[in-house]
């Protein structure tokens, strides 16, 4: 099991995949008790009597005078039953726990025999509580397991020991009133600590709303996640509406994230802040609850500390972020981050680098993407190829809009206004701390893999020359 802060993820074997996790279902009866009919008083053979003959033989003068004692019979009979109604109160009110308590008992070990009345109501009389009420009011969401071979009596007792029901017999006992206790289905499923006993059975046994698993890696921008989610099978969300809050990140979304407000210029969007990992998330997962998974995770990440950036290092936070999503779409090598990193940082020095330019090549593709989307449907964009090299000879426009101008990094000088996709911690690391001791301008990746890194524009064409561009 696993808790998410949000979330997700997961997480038995259950078979999970980008597009969602497969299903295979597989039903298990809980064990059924035959009820041996031995336990049970079978009623006397009925006496064959002539209705026409006298109950004491054929005298009738013995009868008549027998007539009179009618009266102290029907006494008699009287006497029995209030004989009977006390034994049958001293047993209710003295036997009548020990008799429950056998019965339930009996039960625990033999569920079929909640389909016998009596045997229910004293089982839920048992329950009590347990059986309607959620064992904590927390909402925090937990991944659980079915697995092949289990029964509605194996899971109840994880469910348990999870801490997601007070008592395992309550969901056998519901499982088994709704004749559901052959309904299983493989699969992770997102249950919540606040769930009620009903709503685990609901979710478990009836919707089967097994998990989806969705995954994001570093150097992602905000329309690759989105093109992503239209592709996740089985997904009910709004990814319209996910967009949406991730551009426009509503106040009341912003009020819950302290540690992001003082982060996030007025007006920016979330590019950035969408963590990198696999989540795994209900079927009917809101969008917005979506966004605060992802946020979650990026600050579980990350932590607080790497968010207190030195004065001396003349950058803010929001600055480092835009810097190491850089660094992020230019290697993927650890060793070189801090290298790269320090190569942006020293272009940021008039001293070192008069034209004041990062001249990087990501954020060129981040614009030229950028303008292609905003010419095709939102629904067109799983299908377009992002990070693609501009087209031989082919330039960015030279009047682009406002919000777009700052990150054409060959015509703008400084940083750049915002991150341009999610960077790894690894990146973020290296942009809070980078490399400038050597005082290198440039570098290149060469087809072997390696990076090799230059003082001099000389230098580095002929490294162009060795290496190929």
């Amino acid at each position: 099991m696993t808790l998410r802060g949000g979330g997700s993820p997961r997480d038995g074997n259950p078979v999970r995949s980008d597009a969602g996790s497969s299903r295979v279902r597989q039903a298990h009866r809980i064990d059924e008790v035959p009820i041996d009919d031995d336990h049970f008083a079978r009623p006397p053979a009925p006496i064959d009597r002539d209705p026409g003959r006298p109950l004491n033989g054929s005298n009738g003068r013995r009868e008549a005078r027998r007539g009179g004692g009618l009266g102290g019979l029907i006494r008699f009979i009287l006497f029995i039953a209030v004989l009977a109604g006390v034994v049958l109160i001293a047993s209710l009110t003295v036997l009548r726990p020990v008799i429950a308590h056998a019965v339930v008992d009996y039960a625990s070990k033999n569920p079929s025999a909640l389909k016998l009345p009596f045997v229910a109501d004293l089982v839920r009389e048992d329950l009590g509580s347990a059986l309607t009420d959620a064992p904590s009011s927390s909402p925090t969401e937990v991944t659980f397991d079915v697995v092949d071979g289990d029964t509605a009596q194996t899971i109840a007792n994880r469910l348990q020991g999870d801490g997601l029901l007070k008592d395992a017999r309550a969901l056998v006992f519901i499982a088994t009133e709704q004749d559901l206790t052959t309904s299983l289905e493989s699969g992770t499923y997102i249950l919540r600590m606040n769930m009620t006993p009903q709503q685990i059975v609901t979710s478990l046994l009836v919707s089967h709303q097994v998990a989806i698993s969705i995954a994001l890696r570093p150097s992602l921008r905000l329309e690759q996640i989105t093109a992503k989610l239209q592709t996740v099978t089985g997904l009910s969300m709004d990814v319209q509406a996910f967009y949406d809050e991730v551009k426009h990140p509503p106040t009341a979304l912003l009020a819950d994230y302290p540690w992001l407000t003082p982060i996030l210029p007025k007006g920016a969007s979330l590019e950035g802040f969408l963590a990198a990992a696999t989540y795994v998330v209900s079927p009917d997962i809101t969008a917005d609850g979506f966004v605060r998974q992802l946020l979650d995770t990026w600050y579980q990440q990350v932590g607080p500390d790497l968010l207190k950036v030195p004065a001396a290092r003349g950058l803010t936070f929001y600055e480092v972020m835009s810097l190491a999503s850089v660094v992020e779409r230019e290697t993927g090598d650890n060793a070189d981050r801090a290298k790269i990193a320090g190569v942006y940082q020293n272009r940021l020095n008039p001293k070192l680098f008069p034209l004041g330019a990062f001249q990087s090549d990501p954020t060129v593709f981040y614009v030229n993407d950028t303008l292609q989307l905003a010419k095709l449907g939102f629904d067109q964009w799983q299908s377009y190829l992002f990070w693609a090299p501009l087209a031989k000879g082919t330039t960015l426009p030279a009047d682009l809009p406002a919000d777009l101008a700052g990150y054409n990094t060959y015509t703008s000088k400084g940083m750049i206004p915002g991150p341009i996709c999610t960077p790894s911690v690894e990146s973020i690391k290296a942009a809070r701390d980078p490399d400038t001791k050597a005082g290198y301008l440039y570098f290149l990746a060469t087809k072997s893999g390696a990076t090799v890194f230059e003082k001099t524009y000389q230098q580095h064409l002929a490294d162009v020359a060795k290496y190929g561009s």
